[in-house]
């Protein structure tokens, strides 16, 4: 799997099946990663439940936190998609 773009792969990803243990592992890394106050805990073990096609995408995220991405308007819009796809929440037509 490429990830040039990582934010947007995930985002794709869970976009196409929102129950999946790929999705959900993705996620929660993304939601882990916004607060690093609190260390950005993630159990690194969750990475066993990612194919190995989809660890790349973890890493991307991971490095997009290390660049200080997390945060900006691009993160923030992409994780508000990744709460609706996750939570099941109608997208609103602006």
């Amino acid at each position: 799997m490429d990830t040039a773009d990582p934010l947007t792969e995930t985002l794709a990803l869970i976009a196409s099946a929102p129950e999946s243990a790929s999705a959900l592992t993705l996620y929660a890394l993304a939601c882990t990663l916004e607060y690093q106050q609190a260390g950005c805990l993630f159990r690194l073990t969750k990475l066993l439940d990612l194919p190995a096609d989809h660890r790349p995408l973890a890493y991307g995220l991971m490095e997009l936190f290390a660049a200080g991405e997390v945060g900006t308007h691009r993160w923030t819009a992409a994780k508000s998609r990744m709460d609706d796809l996750i939570r099941g929440t109608p997208r609103r037509s602006v």
